[in-house]
């Protein structure tokens, strides 16, 4: 039985509920290829997720941050992901070995509108494209190649409904505790300390390309 109940089963079903077809600017705004405008906006973007399905059709979201314009847009279909220096989960790296497809979201801050492109992507090694992107001196062992099939803007309400680039609506920095305490209480280690905890990912933190 699932978890909830009056479910939406069919696309009618969905449209009657919202008000029938998406209007002709949101269809044709999908331009299909990294327009100048795509380019300009990935430049500028130091922080993007990554939408991965493995072949059980389990889903997973990543986020990947770096320099703005650490993407490099190859040509008017294909982009390359540098694959930095992470948790070594590799979660999305391995649904792509079986199940291609991947969405991108592409965050500008201060911009309250998104840039979200769809398509296929691989794994490459290729040294050229590993070389050409490097960060304090150190180039990845891996990137994500990705064969562009959806490009396009998306709307700004969510960012306006939300305030997240308004920093008076921001919590106080005591509002959460720290990442390594959080970690700390969800695996409640029994051989280590929170202050081991907060030490080492504090190292690990400052690694950030190695």
């Amino acid at each position: 039985m699932p978890p909830f109940q009056d479910l939406v089963t069919t696309e009618a079903e969905l449209r009657d509920i919202v008000g029938g077809r998406p209007s002709e600017r949101a269809q044709l705004k999908d331009r299909g290829v990294l327009d100048d405008q795509s380019r300009a906006f990935i430049a500028l973007s130091p922080f993007m997720l990554i939408a991965t399905s493995g072949a059980d059709g389990s889903c997973d979201v990543s986020p990947k941050g770096d320099a703005p314009g650490f993407v490099r847009v190859l040509d008017d279909n294909r982009l390359v992901i540098p694959e930095r220096n992470g948790n070594k989960r590799l979660d999305g790296m391995t649904n792509l070995l079986s199940n291609p497809r991947i969405g991108l979201l592409f965050v500008v801050p201060r911009f309250d509108y998104t840039l979200r492109v769809n398509g296929r992507a691989w794994i490459t090694r290729e040294p050229a494209l590993l070389a050409a992107m490097p960060a304090q001196s150190i180039a990845p062992k891996l990137a994500i190649g990705v064969e562009v099939e959806q490009a396009f803007f998306h709307c700004v309400k969510s960012f306006r409904r939300s305030r997240v680039w308004a920093p008076d609506t921001w919590p106080q920095p005591d509002a959460l505790p720290s990442y390594a305490c959080t970690v700390f209480n969800q695996i409640k280690p029994a051989d280590a300390t929170l202050e081991d905890y907060e030490r080492s990912i504090a190292e690990s933190d400052a690694k950030l390309y190695v």
